[in-house]
């Protein structure tokens, strides 16, 4: 497990470009480098590929770094410790010597800061892992460095460097806790005409505890009331965390049916890892999210069936009216005519003949 990066600093600005760890065999050699690191065969183990201890807060540990130079000629490497980090793509890497560690790089003390090595020699190279007595408890990892600064063309200084990991845990309470969020959903059913899209789920992973985990997880989808539930749809694996660091997982699930709300819950198990490297799994975290899921044209058709009825209804309606109208006007028109053809009766108040 061997950290290589190169970054390039030019000489009016710095500039640093951090390549990923690199895990590679028990000895480290870079495609440019003429010399490569390995670790030392002692009481710890004989060809191990990375440092792993375990250490008490107040104790310590001294181990060896071989540096074998493979070149014609003597090179000078200096020699320090960093912490380690996960890059967005999900590797390894270490911080650069001019950056504060607070952890490994504080903590692991090469017995010289350079080293010169002739051509075709290796060359034993003694550290030691001193814990400070209020360590927290917990998991660190970072990286013992080799490094070879050389000036290039136009003055610019190119820094390559070699390293081996380092785990170490403190001894003391563990605490594994990891948690998920900020889940979202979004549906690309929009425009299909068969009312069904995938739907993409994305989500962080938080290791908020003091071990590093890994964890799997996965995602499922339903409409409501659990209508057009999916099957879970696993994610791809995230890289180890360590304590402190997040993740943002993407899930697709396919061919997920519009139920004009989808609703993702998403599961995580947290796998705790020991020193051997094995994975205990703790209880599963959740977390859920939602979206609209409305298909255009579907819901167009169904806007223009409505719109039709309406325009029908409002119709019948118009022309009813109108006929009403017209027997209305018929019959006024009608009484009206019978009402000058025939005489008015004799009002009760005219004189009438009295007779005798």
């Amino acid at each position: 497990m061997v950290t290589r990066s190169t970054f390039v600093r030019g000489i009016a600005a710095a500039a640093a470009a951090l390549l990923a760890v690199s895990w590679l065999p028990t000895t480290a050699w870079a495609d440019d480098a003429s010399w490569t690191v390995r670790t030392a065969s002692n009481d710890f183990g004989k060809s191990r590929t990375s440092f792993s201890y375990a250490v008490e807060p107040g104790g310590s540990i001294d181990d060896e770094l071989v540096v074998a130079n493979h070149g014609k000629q003597p090179i000078e490497l200096a020699i320090y410790a960093a912490d380690g980090y996960t890059t967005t793509n999900g590797q390894l890497d270490l911080l650069t010597k001019d950056q504060q560690s607070t952890g490994i790089g504080a903590w692991v003390k090469p017995s010289v800061e350079r080293v010169t090595i002739a051509p075709d020699k290796e060359q034993a190279v003694a550290f030691r892992v001193a814990v400070p007595t209020n360590a927290s408890p917990g998991d660190y990892v970072g990286g013992i460095v080799t490094s070879l600064s050389s000036e290039g063309a136009s003055g610019i200084s190119v820094d390559r460097r070699l390293g081996i990991r380092i785990g170490l845990r403190v001894g003391g309470a563990l605490a594994p806790e990891l948690a998920v969020d900020g889940v979202q959903v979004s549906w690309g059913g929009w425009l299909n005409p068969l009312a069904s899209g995938d739907a993409t789920i994305s989500y962080t992973l938080h290791n908020n505890g003091n071990t590093v985990l890994a964890a799997q997880s996965s995602a499922l989808v339903n409409g409501p009331f659990g209508w057009f539930a999916s099957p879970p749809v696993t994610a791809t694996a995230p890289p180890k965390l360590l304590p402190g660091e997040s993740w943002t997982q993407t899930v697709q699930v396919p061919g997920v049916l519009a139920g004009f709300v989808v609703f993702a819950t998403v599961s995580a198990v947290p796998l705790v890892i020991d020193a051997s490297g094995s994975t205990s799994p703790l209880a599963p975290v959740t977390a859920s999210g939602s979206t609209m899921a409305l298909p255009v044209f579907p819901l167009l058709a169904l806007v223009l069936v409505v719109g039709a009825v309406l325009l029908t209804i409002w119709l019948r309606r118009r022309a009813k009216a109108a006929q009403d109208a017209r027997i209305e006007a018929a019959v006024r028109d009608a009484l009206a005519g019978t009402g000058t053809a025939v005489a008015s009766p004799a009002s009760a108040d005219e004189d009438e003949v009295e007779v005798h």
